[in-house]
């Protein structure tokens, strides 16, 4: 870029400091903004060589910062004066009162310059999922910065994502490729055609296919047709019983997943909803007015998909129990109202015209789910109806 620097300058965005950012004690030096003077008055300026004393600098900042929710684009207090306060800065300024504050976070949306303030305490984490809403729009947890994860509490989301990141690709390669020794429950990989098998482990020799032992087998080892001996049923049973939370976690994980990857397709569909709405509008006649409603599912659809991924994650630690059961009921009746909706907003531009109608109604009733299913779940939450035994072994609740 020919004349970056002048650029920029111009911009507010040069270089604000020399090297290490220091307030001084400037004698004669009187602040313009309180007036107050004194030998030993501690000022900083920055590059631009507007000086303020250290007090009235921070109160600038703290005002900036806490009730207008800016931090990467405050301005230089002097008059006129569009110079950025740099990182240095505010490092230098900024009071780790101000820094620690548990009531403020930085949104986390990528450019976003804005802090968001809430009075949530951080021992309510446990009963409450405080989601806040930046001026940029963006939806998050105020007690780890994810994205919006209701109906779910931090603490599982943590456990939840941990599991996932631990557990998912090595459930799915283990359940399809593996059995437990019959007798000492180690995993075993079958590497060979033979299905006589000799455990590692406890040198246990069993058969592959019906898990029974391997002395029953006579001399028939290629083939196995002793599926009722009582040694492989109680095999199967035990193996059967040991995989079972297997089993249960990857049909939380495997729907949590298909939630995940809908909500990137319906968010690619999201990006295509003004050429879809310019369509409808010159194939249709209707204003663009008329044809927002097609914006309105559309965030309606990753608002609910988001949502229902996380009841997943939710549900995976519920024991079972009447409340569990309501739970799964409003799952249930939001995640038909979802399918609905999208199988709808996909039709051809075409037949969207006539489904106007059809889409208001089903994105009102789908947004009017969604409220139920967050607000009940919230309510058992804040009650600590759920600690009751639903989330079996967990302390952090």
């Amino acid at each position: 870029m020919e004349h970056e620097d002048e650029t920029l300058e111009e911009a507010g965005l040069g270089r604000s400091s020399q090297g290490t950012a220091r307030t001084e004690v400037i004698p004669g030096f009187m602040c313009d903004i309180c007036c107050d003077e004194g030998d030993d008055l501690v000022s900083y300026a920055m590059r631009c060589g507007h000086r303020f004393c250290v007090g009235c600098y921070r109160q600038y900042l703290g005002q900036k910062i806490k009730e207008e929710g800016e931090a990467a684009r405050i301005e230089c207090p002097g008059e006129n004066c569009h110079r950025i306060v740099d990182s240095k800065s505010l490092d230098l300024l900024v009071t780790e009162d101000l820094q620690e504050r548990d009531n403020l976070r930085w949104c986390p949306a990528p450019e976003c310059e804005y802090a968001v303030d809430c009075s949530v305490k951080a021992r309510d984490l446990r009963r409450i999922v405080p989601t806040v809403r930046c001026r940029c729009g963006h939806e998050f947890c105020f007690g780890c910065t994810l994205n919006d994860h209701q109906p779910t509490p931090c603490t599982l989301v943590k456990m939840w994502l941990q599991k996932c990141e631990d557990d998912s690709e090595t459930a799915n390669w283990i359940s399809a490729n593996t059995k437990e020794c019959p007798k000492c429950q180690s995993t075993i990989e079958k590497n060979g055609g033979c299905n006589h098998m000799t455990c590692r482990k406890c040198k246990h020799e069993f058969c592959w296919m019906c898990m029974g032992l391997w002395s029953e087998h006579g001399t028939s080892w290629y083939n196995c047709n002793r599926y009722e001996e009582k040694s492989g049923s109680d095999a199967r049973g035990a193996q059967a019983k040991s995989r079972a939370s297997l089993e249960r976690y990857l049909h939380y994980y495997n729907r949590y997943a298909n939630h995940e990857q809908s909500a990137k397709l319906d968010k690619d569909l999201y990006l295509k909803t003004e050429k879809k709405m310019t369509s409808l509008q010159s194939a249709s006649g209707l204003s663009w007015i008329e044809v927002q409603f097609l914006d309105t599912a559309s965030q309606a659809l990753q608002q609910c998909r988001q949502t229902l991924k996380w009841t997943y994650a939710f549900a995976f630690y519920l024991a079972r129990n009447n409340l569990t059961e309501i739970f799964e009921d409003n799952q249930k009746d939001l995640e038909m109202a979802v399918e609905s909706l999208s199988e709808m907003f996909e039709k051809p531009v075409p037949e969207l015209a006539e489904l106007k109608v059809d889409i208001l109604d089903k994105t009102a009733y789908c947004n009017k789910r969604r409220v139920i299913l967050l607000s009940d779940t919230a309510e058992n939450l804040k009650n600590g109806e759920w600690m009751n035994g639903v989330f079996p072994g967990l302390l952090l609740l």
